[in-house]
């Protein structure tokens, strides 16, 4: 099912240098494939390349730019089973799930595909008083440069397309560092580039060793780092950065308020997804949630029977909905945390057993403030539960947290909806629905520990561009 090595790409080429980085079948842990590794000599050589590729880049019309990213979305679409199964192989993705970040992957890159042609600037008026009679700005946008990508584990696809599309999009050369626990989706993307008209060394895409990619971060020929990842790292990337302008998608642990009016089932219904989809390791996987007085015991017996029917498996199974957490430490680490909780009062209501990667899908009640499984991010399978009676605390519970990526509401007075988008600290609302939900072309991103910038094509160019201002005088 998967090739029994893949290569890095430097320059647009791929290079079989070793076989040094294996990758796992998540679900037997088995090595699935072996991966070329680079070294810091590579990342130089591949810096090297995209900085000396960068003029070329520059000079591609608009709707050459289009063409690249119109191929990829065709070969995206003939190589979508191809690639659903890889993915469920190195990130042990449900195959179903598997299948719809295949698609989002195709979605992102048609985006950018439609974007690409519309980055424009604008005519300004700047007769503002006597001194500035006869002048007229214009201005236009331009590439920042070559750029710096790390993309995470949990996404390989997608992630990755929301850093590499809208930088061909804009005219950026890029090296591109993926996950090592994750990295096939990241190199098919470049087989799939290196058929393009790219021009040479436009894009390197290395696994490499967290030790050996400090170039990614400290090269002073990037001129931009975009990160996903943990809030530990991406904080300590920023330090190191330099000058470059950086982005950093980093992590949550987002809550989702059930109010009094709220139709039950159908919150339950986005809840489980939300909560449990590939096994809650994504950074808006709804965490906590905080339910009316009125409707908890309700919502409790229902939820918690739904979570306990969740099918746990192989997830080359139609059937299974909760696969292996990437890791048997991640599982392990989690589990830790579900049992200190329980240690200190908490009540688990469904799920909390392990069995290697595998861990139950966990409901928990009664869970201090203070414990990890809710103050930090859990990035798996678990959530916890808390009632409210007033909806301006449940509103500070929710920023009650260093994390501010999103948040879900689930409430049909506009009043109520006006408020917590007024008042709540964190990058989007989401109204009826999860915080989990994500449509590609919308602004993403989260304030305080939750990261830097916005990710969605349009917001992506605007931080992968520059605005170049032209003044003319009329004698």
């Amino acid at each position: 099912m998967l090739k029994d090595s893949y290569p890095y790409y430097l320059a647009n080429e791929p290079v079989y240098a070793n076989e040094d980085l294996e990758v796992t079948n998540k679900f037997t842990q088995k090595v699935a494939t072996k991966v070329a590794k680079a070294g810091a000599d590579v990342i130089d050589q591949a810096i090297a390349a995209a900085e000396k590729a960068q003029p070329a880049m520059t000079k591609m019309t608009p709707f050459e730019r289009k063409a690249v990213l119109d191929h990829c979305v065709k070969r995206f679409e003939e190589r979508e089973d191809e690639l659903a199964k890889a993915l469920c192989i190195e990130a042990g993705k449900p195959i179903k799930d598997a299948r719809g970040e295949v698609t989002r992957l195709i979605d992102t890159f048609r985006i950018a595909s439609e974007e690409s042609v519309r980055i424009n600037g604008e005519v300004i008026n700047l007769e503002i008083s006597e001194r500035a009679r006869g002048y007229q700005g214009m201005t236009k946008k331009v590439p920042i440069g070559p750029c710096s990508f790390i993309s995470p584990f949990n996404f390989p696809l997608n992630l990755t397309a929301h850093k590499v599309a809208p930088a061909i999009a804009a005219g950026c050369t890029f090296v591109l560092k993926p996950a090592s626990r994750t990295p096939i989706g990241a190199l098919i993307i470049g087989e799939i580039l290196a058929e393009t008209d790219l021009p040479k060394g436009a894009f390197s895409i290395l696994p490499c060793s967290r030790d050996g990619a400090d170039l990614f971060t400290t090269d002073e020929r990037l001129k931009l780092l975009s990160f996903t990842g943990s809030p530990d790292v991406g904080w300590e990337l920023k330090a190191k950065a330099g000058k470059k302008p950086v982005v950093l998608e980093l992590g949550g642990n987002a809550a989702c308020v059930v109010d009094e009016d709220a139709d039950i089932d159908d919150a339950i219904d986005r809840i489980i997804i939300g909560a449990y989809y590939q096994s809650g390791q994504s950074c808006i996987s709804v965490q906590r949630l905080l339910i009316h007085d009125s409707l908890y015991d309700t919502f409790k017996q229902k939820y918690v029977e739904r979570v306990a029917g969740l099918v746990s498996g192989d997830p080359m199974d139609e059937d299974t909905f909760i696969g292996p957490m990437i890791a048997e430490s991640e599982a392990e680490r989690l589990h830790n945390w579900i049992t200190h909780a329980k240690e200190q009062g908490a009540t688990i209501l469904a799920g909390g057993g392990r069995d290697g990667a595998m861990l139950q899908a966990t409901v928990m009640e009664n869970v201090p403030k203070d414990c990890d499984v809710s103050q930090e991010e859990a990035f798996g399978p678990v959530s916890v539960l808390y009632k409210f009676s007033d909806y301006e605390e449940a509103l500070k519970e929710v920023n009650n947290s260093r994390y501010g990526l999103q948040a879900g509401i689930f409430t049909r007075d506009i009043y109520k909806i006006q408020q917590a988008w007024d008042e709540l600290d964190v990058g989007g609302v989401i109204i009826g629905d999860v915080p989990s939900w994500r449509v590609d072309n919308m602004p993403y991103g989260g304030v305080k520990d939750s990261g830097l910038g916005r990710e969605g094509i349009r917001y992506a160019i605007e931080d992968m561009t520059e605005t170049r201002l032209l003044v003319i005088r009329r004698p």
